[in-house]
């Protein structure tokens, strides 16, 4: 009896391994002034201060010989395409991590992410920004090492619940409007029962800082981690969901949230509730399938065109327009990310904003256990609005900021179902 007992702990043991989590986290705040991201308006117009730090949030899980890294940032966007590639470079080179979802949360409160060392195109006027990514470049490795270092064994929980009026629909004038009302969250558990980290996947815009104000801020974001990180004493990383049409609801005064302090604790309130509901458990049979691949549709902005780089840059400034023409020279070629872990829980990035009727008709197509959409993962590629969408028109679906081909967030989204199908081995 006693050595079928210690079979069976040993068994659990070895399981108990085989999974495991870490945690890291790093400031990236810019330590100079640099051009702001998020609002066309602001032009070059330099940050003046911090009202709150941005963080890089990292979570790396290691299932058997796979590691994978799930990085949340306080930006408006992933990183370009350059320092993204030199980030995975070293991850991979430093710590064996080959998969990554590394997403911004969209503060339109950060900094400008798409300038390069080129004369034109930022070399010279904005030496202080290109300067900055190399900082936060190393911001991000040192947390997602800092995560590695610290791998144990953990337990693991999912959960959702509809949050019914802390979003809207800023899109559509159409009836009924769609919105995604999910709050989901992964638990993970150290063995002694303590809180690990938080993952939390919602969707709306964190825009609700005024965008008079040139200073970096986190937005609600910010708070709702704070609130958390307070209440369970564990790591939080916030991973946005598919935005594109999806603003904040603050709701009359008295419900309490206006501003981005008070409704970004009151989100946190939510996830607390719903995180602390759940029972972390075991992973029994621990298991990661991670694709990836890059897409090219058409553009349907000519930005080669001198017309259109002139309205362009006038719409923003002159030297982020260069850069968009290089980024959309073959087209535009979206990264998608798709993960099942553990059999049972899909993780589906993209780079992009989508509509919010992509990931809700994802969800409900792919029948699995949960679904987690990060939006603005690996790369930044503007809007991915729905056909319908496209066909009402309004701004997220014309082609001024959604330059990608009519249709091209439906082909990813089918492609992404039919990648969960064949990794639940239902579709060969």
């Amino acid at each position: 009896m006693r050595l079928f007992l210690l079979a069976i702990l040993l068994t659990v043991s070895a399981a108990a391994q085989n999974f495991q989590a870490g945690v890291g986290r790093a400031d990236i705040t810019p330590r100079e002034p640099v051009p702001m991201w998020g609002y066309g308006d602001r032009h070059d117009k330099l940050s003046q201060g911090v009202l709150d730090p941005l963080y890089a949030e990292a979570l790396v899980l290691r299932i058997g010989d796979k590691k994978l890294a799930i990085v949340g940032m306080d930006m408006g966007r992933a990183p370009a395409e350059h320092s993204l590639q030199a980030i995975r470079k070293r991850m991979k080179d430093e710590c064996g991590i080959e998969w990554s979802f590394i997403a911004g949360s969209h503060t339109h409160h950060g900094p400008v992410l798409e300038l390069t060392d080129e004369p034109n195109k930022g070399q010279g006027k904005f030496d202080a920004a290109l300067h900055y990514y190399k900082q936060m470049e190393d911001g991000i490795v040192s947390a997602i090492k800092e995560a590695d270092s610290k791998l144990q064994p953990v337990r693991l929980a999912v959960g959702k619940t509809t949050l019914a009026d802390f979003n809207r629909n800023r899109h559509t004038k159409i009836e009924p409007k769609p919105g995604d009302r999910d709050l989901a969250v992964m638990r993970f558990d150290k063995t002694d029962g303590k809180p690990l980290a938080v993952l939390v996947n919602f969707t709306a815009h964190p825009t609700i800082t005024d965008n008079k104000i040139l200073k970096f801020s986190a937005d609600y974001v910010g708070f709702m981690k704070a609130e958390v990180r307070k209440e369970m004493d564990c790591n939080v990383i916030f991973m946005q969901g598919a935005a594109g049409d999806q603003s904040v609801n603050e709701g009359p005064a008295e419900l309490g949230r206006k501003g981005p302090a008070n409704f970004g604790a009151a989100l946190g309130r939510e996830v607390i509730k719903l995180a602390s509901g759940l029972a972390p458990l075991e992973v029994e049979k621990p298991s990661l399938e991670v694709r990836e691949e890059r897409f090219a549709f058409s553009s349907r902005v000519n930005f080669n065109d001198a017309f259109v780089a002139a309205q362009y840059k006038a719409a923003f400034f002159p030297e982020l327009i260069p850069n968009f023409v290089d980024e959309y020279a073959q087209g535009v070629r979206p990264r998608l990310t798709v993960a099942l872990l553990n059999g049972d829980i899909a993780l589906v990035g993209a780079s992009g904003e989508f509509f919010a009727n992509h990931a809700l008709r994802l969800k409900e197509r792919a029948r699995v256990r949960q679904l987690f959409f990060f939006g603005y993962s690996n790369g930044y590629h503007q809007y991915f609005p729905t056909i319908e969408a496209v066909a009402e028109g309004g701004y997220g679906a014309d082609s001024t900021v959604s330059p990608v081909a009519v249709g091209a967030g439906e082909q990813l989204m089918n492609t992404a179902l039919l990648w969960i199908y064949q990794m639940l081995g239902k579709i060969k």
